[in-house]
C-alpha cells in the first residue's frame, strides 16, 4: 500500500482572459451580431481560430507546482489572496481539472471549500447529509450510524427537515463540515470557511480537526488564521503567485509568510491602481497609513502616545451594511483585535459610491512597547467579504516612559493600559 496520500507533479492552470469589444453606438451593436458568424466562418475556411482559442491574454493561477503528502500529513497551505490556494484545492477536489501536470489521489477525499459546496439548495438537510455521503463513496449503512452524530455536531436538528435554501450562511457551514469531517474520508480539505461560524464553532471544528488528524488521516488545511495553522499544522506550503515560495515546517514557512507579506513601511502602504479581492467590483482600496499623535506619517509610533490608523478607499456602487476596518496581529502572526468603521457609525446604514479616508484612533497606554502588523478587512456585514489583505503594514511601538520608573524592564503582558484607579480609607465595623 502508498505511503501517499497524494501526488502532485508539474501542475499548472491556466485560464483565458475574455475581452469584451465596446460598441459606441447601437448601430454598430447591430452590425456586430449579424455580420460576427460570417466573420467566424471567414476565419475557420482560411484555418485561423477563433472564440476563446484566438485570445492572447492567458493567467496562469499556478505553475509549476509539486509535492507529496504522506498518509497522517497535516499541511497548511497559505498565502495572500490571489496566491493560487484556493485553485489548488479546486484541482485536488476535483472540482476543476489542471491545463499541465498529475493529480494522484490515494483514497477516499472529502472537501469543503465554500459553505453549502456540494449542497442542493431544494432539498432538505436529511437528504444532502444522504447525498453527500452518497458522493464520498459511503453506503446508506454507513451514513445512517453516522447521522445522528453529524445532525448532533451541526446543531441542526430541528430544521434537518427543511429545505437547506432557508439555512442561513452558519447553518449551511455547521452542516456541510460535520459531513465533511464525519464521514470519514482518508483525505479531508478544507479551505478559508470557518472564518463563517461563531467562535464556539470555530473551536469545535478546529477540536474535530485535530481528531481527524489524531486518528492518522490527511488534512490539506487554507486559513489566513496563522494561530490556528500553527496550532494544527506540523507542515506549511507557502504559494505567492502561483508558484510554492517554499515547504517546509509550519514555523518556517508562517516566518516565511510573515516576513515577505508585510510589505509596507515608514507607516504607509499604496495601491496606485487599487486593490480588493479577487472578483470583487464593488471597492478599491489606495492606501492604508499609520499618524502619530501630530499627524505626521509614521511607522515608529511612541506607545503611550494615541496614534491613527487610516484606510484609503473607493466605492464603485452604493452599499447597505458595509464595513471597513483592520486587524491588528502581532510579528509572529497572533490576532489581536478586529475593528470596524461600522462600529461608529452603525451596521445597518447606507453608504453611497465615492472615495473615502476613514481613520481610527488608538489610545496611548493601550499596547505594550513591540512590533505588529496590520491587516485592511472590508464586508457587506452577513454578505460576502469584499476584501482581506493580510499583513500589509507593519510598525513599532517604542517605550518612552515607564509606570514606574524603579522598574528595570516593562511590564510584561500583550497590553499595557493606564487604568484609572480610586483609593480611600475606612473604618471596618467589627
Amino acid at each position: 500500500m502508498s505511503n501517499f496520500a497524494l501526488r502532485v507533479q508539474g501542475v499548472g492552470k491556466e485560464y483565458q482572459i475574455a475581452k469584451v469589444r465596446q460598441h459606441e453606438t447601437f448601430v454598430e451593436q447591430i452590425s456586430s451580431f449579424v455580420t460576427g458568424p460570417i466573420r467566424r466562418a471567414s476565419k475557420l475556411l482560411r484555418g485561423q481560430q477563433t472564440g476563446a482559442a484566438e485570445l492572447d491574454d492567458t493567467f496562469w493561477a499556478l505553475r509549476d507546482i509539486s509535492f507529496d503528502v504522506k498518509v497522517g500529513e497535516v499541511v497548511g497551505i497559505i498565502g495572500k489572496n490571489g496566491a493560487g490556494k484556493s485553485t489548488l484545492l479546486k484541482l485536488l477536489s476535483r472540482i476543476t481539472y489542471p491545463s499541465e501536470g498529475r493529480i494522484e489521489l490515494f483514497g477516499r477525499m472529502g472537501s469543503l471549500l465554500e459553505v453549502g459546496t456540494g449542497f442542493h439548495q431544494e432539498l432538505t438537510g436529511r437528504e444532502n447529509v444522504y447525498m453527500n455521503g452518497t458522493i464520498l463513496g459511503m453506503t446508506k449503512r454507513d451514513i445512517d450510524l453516522k447521522f445522528d452524530e453529524i445532525v448532533d455536531f451541526a446543531g441542526v436538528h430541528r430544521f434537518i427537515d427543511t429545505p437547506i435554501k432557508h439555512y442561513s450562511s452558519g447553518m449551511q457551514l455547521r452542516l456541510a463540515f460535520a459531513v465533511a469531517a464525519n464521514l470519514e474520508p482518508e483525505i479531508l480539505i478544507v479551505d478559508e470557511v470557518l472564518a463563517v461560524g461563531d467562535a464556539a464553532f470555530q473551536r469545535k471544528c478546529i477540536g474535530k480537526m485535530n481528531e481527524v488528524a489524531n486518528e492518522g488521516r490527511t488534512v490539506l488545511f487554507v486559513s489566513h488564521n496563522l494561530p490556528v495553522v500553527r496550532q494544527l499544522c506540523q507542515r506549511g506550503i507557502l504559494l505567492d503567485e502561483g508558484r510554492i515560495v517554499i515547504d517546509s515546517s509550519v514555523e518556517t514557512a508562517l516566518n516565511t509568510y510573515i516576513n515577505s507579506g508585510i510589505t509596507g513601511q515608514n507607516g504607509q502602504m499604496l495601491w496606485n491602481d487599487g486593490i480588493a479581492d479577487e472578483g470583487v467590483d464593488e471597492l478599491s482600496v489606495y492606501a492604508i497609513r499609520l499618524r502619530d499623535d501630530t499627524g505626521e506619517i509614521s511607522g515608529t509610533l511612541d506607545y503611550a502616545k494615541p496614534y491613527t490608523v487610516e484606510i484609503e478607499y473607493e466605492l464603485h456602487q452604493d452599499i447597505f451594511n458595509f464595513a471597513m476596518g483592520f486587524s491588528l496581529h502581532s510579528d509572529t502572526g497572533e490576532l489581536y483585535f478586529y475593528s470596524f468603521d461600522a462600529d461608529s457609525f452603525g451596521y445597518e446604514q447606507h453608504r453611497s459610491a465615492g472615495k473615502y479616508i476613514t481613520s481610527c484612533e488608538i489610545p496611548g497606554w493601550f499596547l505594550a512597547p513591540g512590533e505588529y502588523n496590520l491587516s485592511v478587512t472590508a464586508n457587506i456585514v452577513r454578505v460576502k467579504w469584499l476584501c482581506q489583505l493580510e499583513h500589509v503594514l507593519s510598525f513599532k511601538l517604542h517605550e518612552t516612559e515607564r509606570f514606574d520608573p524603579l522598574q528595570e524592564v516593562q511590564r510584561p503582558g500583550i497590553l499595557s493600559p493606564k487604568l484609572a484607579w480610586h483609593s480611600e480609607t475606612y473604618s471596618k465595623v467589627r
